[in-house]
């Protein structure tokens, strides 16, 4: 199937890196604007609305009754776990896309995100956990995953250039439909309070988020976005393929076993904290991509962050008394977003 699709990637043609450094750049203000915007309408608008005078004041550490618990414990941590979600998924789909040179590469499609999901499911459903047992249950899950399509896939060998990319694409695909089944086994063996318990968690939502949620993603965003920035720049070496990488001094087996691991950490500590997402690191990539006109990583962060505020805002606002989680909105936008990328790409011929 990965064979069928367009790169993710090109080199770019010559003479066109400033303008599309100058694009990037506009799609960069824009989308900051937009996520501020989002940000200040999420805490704004809700049943109760907020006036803007009364929440600047909570923030600020004024006791309001009513006003200071929805703004400051509900609301405004509910908008920076989403925009800190939202980026860590968009760069893990963008270093998947990227690396493997396929849009379709991204941890929801190739299984990571399964294997995050199972890896919490069975902590929930067996142990009880919660908190910083399921965080390191849902990592390990995801690492695990990754670490077994690395094996089976070939991806630690140089040399395959892209037979590998689209071993790890297909062998990924397998790997997640496999632990889907695991996971729907697992349902079937645990009570109904459990499973109910683990059936919310699984759809993806930000309804729990708590400052304790921030902090857990803001460090570990500390940590592996430096991570990451030093590997995208041998990641543009590696796009030249395996061959050439090699004769450039690149040592591919370890720069592309960092990058997908780096990769696998964002998006598992991310389902760890709010529940797979669907679908926002496979969008996130692709539409930045059409935005700025090749793979931009600072732009895909940004558009993630938008998905994510920007479906929590319609799933709470726009279906009246009935509140939808993040994840359903997401997975409306991403399944038909995959169905016309399969079908552009089998018309194309590319």
């Amino acid at each position: 199937m990965s064979a069928a699709v367009a790169p993710a990637a090109d080199v770019a043609a010559p003479g066109t890196p400033r303008r599309h450094a100058a694009r990037a750049r506009a799609v960069l203000l824009i989308l900051a604007v937009v996520v501020i915007g989002l940000t200040v309408v999420r805490v704004l608008v809700g049943s109760p609305m907020v006036y803007a005078d009364l929440a600047v004041r909570a923030i600020l550490g004024e006791q309001i009754p009513g006003i200071s618990f929805i703004v400051v414990q509900n609301r405004l941590p509910t908008a920076v776990v989403a925009i800190l979600a939202g980026v860590a998924f968009g760069l893990s789909g963008t270093v998947f896309q990227t690396m493997l040179r396929n849009p379709l590469a991204s941890p929801d499609v190739i299984g990571v995100t399964v294997g995050a999901s199972a890896g919490a499911v069975i902590a929930m459903a067996f142990f009880q956990a919660s908190g910083t047992t399921l965080f390191w249950f849902a990592l390990l899950g995801g690492m695990g995953t990754a670490v077994l399509i690395l094996l089976v896939a070939g991806a630690q060998r140089s040399g395959s250039g892209g037979a590998v990319d689209n071993r790890f694409v297909l062998v990924g695909i397998g790997v997640g439909a496999g632990l889907s089944a695991l996971i729907s086994y697992v349902m079937t063996r645990i009570d109904t309070r459990t499973a109910s318990d683990v059936m919310h968690w699984m759809v993806g939502s930000l309804s729990t988020s708590t400052w304790d949620r921030v902090l857990v993603l803001t460090l570990s965003l500390l940590v592996l976005i430096p991570l990451l920035a030093v590997l995208v720049t041998r990641l543009r070496i590696l796009q030249l393929g395996d061959e050439a990488a090699t004769s450039l001094g690149l040592r591919v087996p370890a720069t592309r076993t960092g990058l997908i691991l780096v990769a696998v950490a964002l998006s598992a500590l991310t389902v760890a904290v709010t529940g797979p997402l669907s679908f926002v690191a496979f969008l996130s990539g692709p539409l930045a991509r059409m935005a700025v006109g090749r793979p931009s990583f600072p732009v895909a962060a940004l558009m993630g962050a938008t998905i994510v505020l920007a479906a929590d805002f319609i799933g709470q606002n726009a279906f009246g008394s009935v509140e939808l989680p993040a994840g359903v909105i997401t997975g409306a936008l991403g399944a038909p977003f995959l169905l016309w990328l399969l079908t552009r790409s089998s018309t194309s011929g590319s």
